[in-house]
């Protein structure tokens, strides 16, 4: 897979992960605003963010097997180069129609950039030491999306205190050093990223091509024979619609109890920096939820947290509160990303990875795209607050759905549990007993695959 040593691979993922969000760390706090400021309702807003939606559950599952199929490299450059145009075409928008292809373009770039250098990193960790443990790099991106896009936001603020620069809107500024910076990040994946593949012609391309949908019909087979995975993957559809609230709604949230957007975006850019501080602050407890209460019982109880934090901001009067519940939530974020993940990782193996990944993602899709519509719909008539409420529950409610990994692994240590048959019939083999999160009863695997697992972490919906 690659010529580079472990700890070679991780510092380049971290170093990737880095730059991959600060750019989303910038855009974060005036995106929603600017494009108010540009004319669009809320409920337009909501329905342009559809766009993006549909594009990445149509996208998500074939683009994850072409990840598998043709290699993670490739697609990576084409989808941090669609974010690049996104961001240019962002810059100038000023219509619905336009931000339509903005949020369009930003699906395909998320489809195709969802799991791949996380894939690309796992397989190369295995790759240069099959006994090294790939999950502490997991949790540590966790904590370097929280810096990068904490950074990316403070930045984001001090550019917008400054005030506008010529023609260019105060709220518009910190698009143009996105630009730059995704730019920058294009430069270092092409560099960075080494991926040994076989030689690919015209034809192994087209048959690349031929070979996703098979693998996303084993992706989709692996989610058919296990029920953890159908759970896990079903945390999603809540998850998604519940993020619109701390996505979308507290920007206007905050300029309603600020009673500014100019003043609320200066104010959001410090507190979002807080925020994703305080997410890679929450992404570093992983350790010890891993240790106690346990993976999925620390998953499902944070599902529950995050909706209290929900209604703080809906409810709490004055910046001041409205802004404390917005750290408090965003450091429970940090820390359920990487749970949620490592019991993920621990279902599938080998080539069938990034594609069960983008299941994973493909499902939160659909849940931000009805939450988008439905809670700026009910913002516009009903208030903010109340959407926010809705929301909360949303939330809390997919809690439950994380017992299924909880009674497996507790099933896991039991002697002579069977492992299950891959997806073409090949036997799974037994978990390891001394990983915490491993499961026994409910395992899946491809075939002609070894033993793997591990502990990702979205803009928050897409850090995810």
């Amino acid at each position: 897979m690659s010529t580079l040593s472990v700890r070679q691979v991780r510092r380049r993922f971290l170093l990737l992960h880095g730059l991959r969000w600060l750019p989303s760390g910038l855009m974060i706090p005036v995106m929603i605003l600017l494009m108010q400021e540009r004319g669009l309702s809320l409920s337009q807003i909501g329905l342009v963010s559809v766009a993006q939606g549909l594009v990445v559950l149509a996208l998500e599952l074939p683009t994850g097997g072409l990840a598998d199929a043709l290699g993670r490299r490739p697609v990576l450059l084409t989808a941090w180069g669609l974010g690049l145009a996104s961001l240019v075409l962002f810059a100038v928008a000023d219509s619905f129609a336009l931000f339509f292809v903005v949020w369009a373009l930003q699906g395909v770039f998320r489809a195709l950039d969802s799991g791949p250098l996380e894939s690309w990193y796992v397989d190369a960790t295995l790759a240069a030491d099959p006994d090294a443990r790939y999950e502490p790099g997991l949790g540590h991106a966790g904590t370097v999306i929280g810096l990068s896009i904490s950074a990316g936001a403070l930045l984001s603020g001090g550019l917008v205190a400054l005030g506008p620069i010529g023609p260019v809107s105060a709220l518009t500024v910190p698009v143009l050093v996105a630009v730059a910076l995704q730019a920058l990040g294009l430069v270092a994946l092409l560099v960075l990223l080494v991926e040994v593949r076989p030689v690919r012609d015209v034809g192994a391309l087209r048959a690349s091509v031929v070979e996703a949908p098979r693998m996303v019909g084993q992706a989709i087979g692996l989610l058919r024979r296990s029920r953890v995975l159908l759970a896990l993957v079903a945390v999603e559809l809540f998850w998604g619609f519940g993020m619109v609230t701390f996505e979308s709604l507290l920007p206007v949230r905050l300029a309603e109890v600020v009673g500014d957007a100019d003043a609320a975006a200066a104010l959001l850019g410090p507190a979002s920096s807080a925020a994703w501080l305080a997410s890679a602050a929450g992404a570093a407890l992983t350790p010890l939820l891993l240790r106690w209460p346990g993976g999925a019982a620390s998953a499902a109880l944070l599902r529950v947290v995050q909706g209290a934090t929900v209604v703080g901001m809906g409810l709490f009067a004055g910046p001041v509160g409205v802004l404390v519940a917005y750290l408090t939530c965003y450091a429970v974020h940090g820390a359920s990303n990487p749970l949620h993940m490592g019991l993920l990782h621990r279902q599938v193996d080998g080539p069938y990875r990034t594609s069960v990944i983008s299941l994973n993602s493909m499902m939160g899709q659909p849940g931000f795209a009805v939450g988008a519509v439905l809670l700026t719909a009910i913002a516009d008539t009903s208030g903010v607050s109340t959407a926010m409420l809705v929301g909360a529950v949303v939330l809390a409610v997919a809690a439950p759905l994380y017992l299924p990994a909880w009674r497996a692994g507790r099933g896991a240590a039991a002697p002579g549990d069977a492992a299950p048959a891959g997806p073409t019939g090949d036997p799974g083999a037994h978990p390891d007993p001394a990983r915490p999160d491993a499961v026994a009863g409910d395992r899946t695997v491809g075939p002609a695959t070894g033993p793997g697992g591990g502990p990702a972490v979205g803009e928050t919906s897409a850090a995810r």
